[in-house]
């Protein structure tokens, strides 16, 4: 019928086939929308990959009108690695850009989120609520404490962004003993403007939906960003701390778990 709403599926993979799907969609977005590129893009076949992506679960977002076979079936993912793992692994990819230390020095439960994306033409709708939905059962299931990961700008041209990036300096910093900060030639500063000078409503419309996402739950970001030139990002590490939540976004979880049996 006209109008009615699709319907995805989710599901938490790490099979081949899955991966490849989900590897055609950061194409789309990564490469093909945002200019980015890397040195395992498979850019003859339209893949974005990476040396973890085996290594890691898959959280995707399915669209059931597609052929299984249909690398374009996925238009929704991320990717997440959970603390336990990455002790295995001895990484997470975070660390590439950020020093890690105080959240591992916290003892708990660690999840890292990676390839946010959703396809263009199914942003705006349910598409993202869902993903979400299917990442909190995620973090009950592992009982996970601390969500975190990089966030990108598009972009790396730091003068444009100084509003954004100041805002985020000034209001939303992780406490000190969670912090991670930005490593080495890629550290940008991000106290850009003083927070007196700044208006938050440029700050906001310059500022991507997904982080304006994490904010609304509570979120906080590392010390410095990171300019990402074969990307063409300037990345910022956000954090949430489910212990310190709101209140509204604590129900939202607890009655996730209920609804669970």
């Amino acid at each position: 019928m006209a109008g009615t709403p699709l319907v995805y599926e989710t599901r938490i993979t790490n099979d081949a086939r899955d991966i490849r799907a989900s590897q055609r969609l950061r194409y789309r977005v990564f490469v093909e929308e945002l200019g980015g590129s890397g040195p395992l893009v498979d850019h003859d076949n339209r893949l974005e990959a990476d040396e973890l992506d085996p290594l890691y679960d898959h959280l995707l977002l399915i669209d059931p009108h597609k052929d299984p076979a249909d690398l374009d079936r996925v238009v929704g993912a991320y990717r997440l690695l959970r603390s336990d793992r990455a002790a295995e692994i001895g990484r997470f990819y975070c660390d590439a850009e950020y020093d890690l230390t105080p959240l591992r020095a916290s003892g708990r439960r660690l999840l890292e989120l990676g390839r946010s994306c959703v396809h263009p033409d199914h942003r705006g709708g349910a598409a993202m609520l869902m993903l979400w939905n299917a990442l909190a059962d995620y973090v009950l299931e592992h009982e996970i404490d601390i969500l975190f990961g990089v966030a990108s700008f598009h972009g790396t041209d730091i003068d444009a962004l100084r509003a954004p990036l100041a805002w985020l300096h000034h209001h939303h910093l992780a406490p000190e003993a969670l912090r991670p900060r930005a490593r080495g030639d890629h550290f940008q500063r991000m106290d850009l403007v003083p927070e007196a000078a700044l208006d938050r409503r440029v700050a906001m419309e310059q500022m991507p939906n997904l982080i304006k996402a994490y904010l609304r739950l509570g979120g906080f970001v590392g010390e410095g960003a990171y300019v990402d030139h074969p990307f063409n990002t300037t990345d910022v590490l956000l954090l949430m701390d489910t212990q310190a939540m709101s209140e509204k976004h604590r129900e939202f979880y607890t009655r996730r778990a209920e609804g669970r049996g």
